[in-house]
């Protein structure tokens, strides 16, 4: 049986983003290019999809926060699609950043040395004070996709997206660590391997 194919799209940037402040759970909208970014993954996924976009025919998902949300409304706008006509499911959720959320890398180092260093030996296994490792987020990010009927469009984030990397196969936690995931892009999860269009 073949492996559902992933359609993936990192949610639109929003100002934290543009700051370098780490959101994790918190939810922080799309910024004016955010939701430029957003249209252009609608129309880069019209390209790729033709017809089976316009009919509805793939299922769509999207992280329960609001980016990711904002990001999935403005891209089924692109392909004539109700923008409300779409699952929520809070495995794909990005990786909760505990009480480094909202702040900078430089302030994460100076409000908890030693932790931050634990992390930068092993990013994988060594969750944020507070938080999620990224080890706990490919868990269940393997279990969304092992629940997949087909084909499927997601809307989410970064770190789910290395997560995803990881839970696949296709890289190890070493290769995806500092891995960029681009917005306003598509990526292809299909066949063990995947390819970004833009």
């Amino acid at each position: 049986m073949p492996q559902p194919v992933i359609y993936y799209i990192r949610h639109g940037e929003t100002e934290w983003n543009a700051l370098g402040r780490f959101q994790g759970s918190q939810d922080i909208p799309l910024n004016d290019l955010g939701r430029r970014q957003a249209v252009a993954a609608g129309a880069i996924l019209q390209r790729i999809l033709g017809d089976r976009a316009a009919n509805g025919a793939l299922p769509f998902v999207a992280s329960p926060l609001g980016r990711a949300r904002q990001t999935m409304e403005l891209l089924r706008g692109v392909l004539d699609l109700p923008p409300h006509g779409y699952a929520v499911d809070d495995r794909l959720r990005e990786i909760h950043y505990g009480r480094w959320e909202g702040s900078t890398l430089s302030a994460m180092r100076a409000s908890d040395p030693d932790i931050f260093s634990a992390r930068e030996r092993d990013i994988w296994c060594v969750p944020p004070p507070g938080g999620e490792s990224y080890a706990a987020v490919t868990t269940r990010m393997h279990d969304w996709y092992r629940s997949l009927a087909g084909d499927t469009v997601a809307v989410a984030h970064g770190g789910t997206a290395r997560a995803l990397l990881v839970a696949l196969g296709i890289k190890s936690p070493d290769d995806v660590a500092d891995l960029a995931i681009e917005q306003g892009v598509v990526y292809v999860f299909a066949d063990g391997s995947w390819t970004k269009h833009v």
